[in-house]
């Protein structure tokens, strides 16, 4: 007997715990946004830079749709920034259509594979500053996806330092962030009005420190010294796997086969057992990249697979749920949760996935949607992960939040 609890809070939790993206319709599979070339950064672009974003998504059949792109300037909280006119962040012209688009080829599932260079000859952004991108099928004016993205300009100069002495531990469970933000001759006169900071784990929002206050305040920058606000779960690797041909298992899989009945793919991971100590897997953060064995047309030769996840947790929860989160659960949170199967006394998921590489971890979400780290997970200090903030800057009068200052470092 299967037991699934989907707890109610949950239904009003961010679409994705990682967040920046989110898909909107269900005929929409694998939206993947990368930043030159580069699958594991994040989309944060340079004001008036080089950076490009290469955006691509299925839709699962092989009838065409016309699909344009439509952008909107937000806030740091991105609420949509108001009182701007188009001309002030916008350098050519909204609602363009998506133009590149093909017919998957020899996949038992069909789809089309639709791609997106952004910013590009027809659309740039004049400003810095949060941006959603909405890409909306004109036909029937749905919106199908939405993808977030950061437009830096490195006016404040933002040093991050990482350290596992915390205030709470000493090389325990949790790591530390120091920041240091140089005002580089912008006037700060309020900090708490004119300042809103940042600061992420992995690209993650769930467990974001929003506005933490500064321990010291000059006029020549702004200090958080063990901050207290600023300790993270160091949390565990990440796990992986990769799935390049459905016929052969490949790493981080346990089996893989063909269901004559179904006419499907079907690949498992290798069983999640409690990780009581730390060992040293080198992974993305929750990135993934699509492709196959001869990554050649990749985008529309790869075929979909359903992958089912396993768990064997300590007990099962009925306080909270289980999800399973990588910066690829880009969809309804609620199709990540695991199900408690009473016999066999594990979680299990199975989602339908395009090959390629994926990360992913397990977090515990309660009631309220707080995001917490999985006790079979284990949390340790050597814990490899990446560390983000971002600063914004709002003069007195001024009309919109500028991007002034971005970092990331990696504790190793």
């Amino acid at each position: 007997m299967k037991m699934k609890i989907i707890l109610a809070a949950l239904l009003l939790a961010p679409l994705s715990l990682c967040a920046w993206h989110s898909i909107k319709a269900p005929n929409i599979k694998s939206l993947q946004v990368i930043k030159n070339d580069d699958f594991e950064a994040l989309p944060v672009l340079q004001l008036h830079g080089q950076d490009v974003l290469s955006i691509s998504f299925d839709e699962l059949s092989h009838n065409y749709h016309r699909f344009i792109y439509r952008v909107e300037p937000c806030n740091p909280d991105w609420t949509p920034a108001e009182g701007l006119f188009e001309s002030d962040w916008l350098e050519g012209l909204n609602d363009q259509p998506i133009e590149q688009y093909d017919n998957s080829i020899n996949t038992t599932v069909l789809y089309t594979h639709y791609e997106l260079q952004f910013p590009n000859e027809h659309t740039n952004l004049r400003m810095s500053g949060n941006y959603r991108l909405h890409i909306i099928d004109d036909d029937s004016e749905e919106e199908v996806l939405v993808v977030e993205l950061r437009v830096a300009e490195p006016i404040m100069l933002v040093g991050l330092g990482i350290t596992t002495n915390t205030d709470l531990d000493l090389n325990g469970r949790y790591q530390q962030v120091g920041m240091t933000v140089k005002l580089n001759g912008l006037r700060v006169t309020r900090p708490n009005e004119e300042i809103q900071t940042f600061v992420m784990q992995n690209g993650r929002e769930d467990n974001m420190k929003v506005n933490v206050t500064p321990n010291y305040i000059t006029n020549q920058s702004l200090q958080w010294e063990h901050n207290k606000h600023l300790i993270f779960d160091a949390g565990n690797e990440y796990h992986k796997f990769e799935i390049l041909d459905p016929r052969h298992t490949t790493m981080g899989l346990a089996g893989v086969r063909w269901d004559e009945t179904t006419k499907t793919w079907h690949a498992m991971p290798m069983p999640c057992e409690p990780r009581r100590s730390y060992l040293y897997d080198e992974d993305t953060n929750g990135a993934f990249l699509l492709r196959n064995s001869d990554n050649y047309d990749a985008e529309r030769t790869s075929d979909y697979v359903y992958v089912h996840y396993v768990l064997q947790p300590y007990r099962p929860y009925t306080d909270a749920n289980i999800i399973v989160n990588g910066r690829w659960t880009t969809d309804a949170s609620d199709n990540y949760v695991m199900t408690y199967n009473e016999e066999s006394r594990t979680y299990d998921l199975t989602v339908m996935q395009k090959l390629g590489y994926y990360n992913y971890q397990l977090l515990l979400t309660d009631y309220d949607g707080t995001t917490h780290t999985l006790p079979e997970e284990g949390s340790f200090f050597q814990t490899e992960n990446t560390y983000q903030a971002f600063v914004y800057y709002k003069a007195t009068g001024a009309r919109a939040w500028r991007l002034v200052g971005y970092q990331d470092v990696t504790y190793k």
